[in-house]
């Protein structure tokens, strides 16, 4: 089944963006039941497609999460990415710089934590953070965070030529629904760790960081690295519609991967028999 509303939430090209114009309640018309059935499908193909892109070892696969806070990063990882190997992934997350990462470029730390061929990697909050916290918040000149733009582009462009897969999801609630998450983290006992003073006071930044996200889809959105915004109010589709967008990306090289485990099959095999009929050959000698 494909998803309707996937494709007109996929910004590849640099423009306008307004984020008014996208609703983080739409769920292009699925119910809550249909997700959850083809969120089940989508999670076993994603693992048969893990294992081809480990098996080839031709391709690494670089997921970015962003989003306001409570937007549901860490519950995405947790829902949708289930269904693959552990061994075959990392997740990665990002928050203010170490003494050691403040000391380099703004990229060396999102840089070390790129995948190597076959792998996976899941990054929670990334690079963009230098062009969303640290200009709301006025941590650096504009002069400096204007020109990371064109910085990451090339930076991404450059992963993704050297057979990164790159796919990076907006995750995009409202602000009455962000309010009424930290309210129910207040109450949940069980997640009282998560509370944050920070987050109440970024809210007071709200309009600064969705003008901020808005420059982010507008001038970082290529393609070689779209961005999705996922409508996150509801996290079960959510959760669907990252799945959904991870599935059908994979599944461009599906052929590719397929055709080289394939070959690679033939010759393990044909060395296996050479082997065998060597070891044969001996066996017959030393018992002559």
């Amino acid at each position: 089944m494909k998803e309707q509303g996937l494709s007109s939430r996929i910004i590849e090209t640099p423009g306008p963006i307004s984020l008014a114009a996208y609703d983080p309640d739409d769920t292009a018309g699925m119910s809550h039941q249909a997700a959850e059935q083809e969120l089940a499908r989508l999670q076993e193909r994603m693992g048969t497609l893990q294992e081809l892109l480990f098996g080839a070892g031709e391709h690494s696969v670089l997921i970015v999460l962003q989003g306001m806070d409570t937007s549901g990063k860490d519950g995405a990882i947790k829902h949708v990415m289930s269904g693959i190997n552990p061994s075959g992934c990392r997740v990665w997350t990002f928050k203010a710089p170490t003494e050691e990462e403040a000391a380099h470029d703004f990229l060396w730390r999102v840089h070390m934590k790129t995948p190597p061929y076959g792998m996976v990697a899941i990054l929670n909050r990334s690079h963009y953070e230098d062009v969303l916290v640290a200009r709301v918040r006025r941590l650096v000149p504009r002069t400096v965070w204007e020109a990371r733009y064109d910085q990451i582009n090339a930076f991404e462009r450059m992963l993704t030529e050297n057979k990164t897969i790159l796919l990076k999801f907006f995750l995009h609630i409202s602000k009455d629904e962000q309010k009424q998450r930290l309210l129910a983290r207040e109450q949940d006992p069980a997640k009282g760790w998560k509370l944050s003073v920070s987050d109440w006071e970024d809210r007071e930044y709200w309009d600064a960081y969705q003008q901020a996200y808005e420059d982010v889809l507008r001038r970082c959105s290529t393609q070689w690295a779209p961005w999705y915004i996922v409508p996150a109010n509801k996290k079960w589709y959510r959760n669907f519609f990252v799945a959904r967008a991870i599935v059908e990306r994979l599944e461009q090289y599906e052929r590719d991967w397929t055709k080289t485990l394939d070959k690679r099959s033939k010759q393990e095999r044909a060395a296996l028999r050479d082997y065998r009929k060597q070891m044969d050959g001996q066996t017959t000698t030393s018992q002559k």
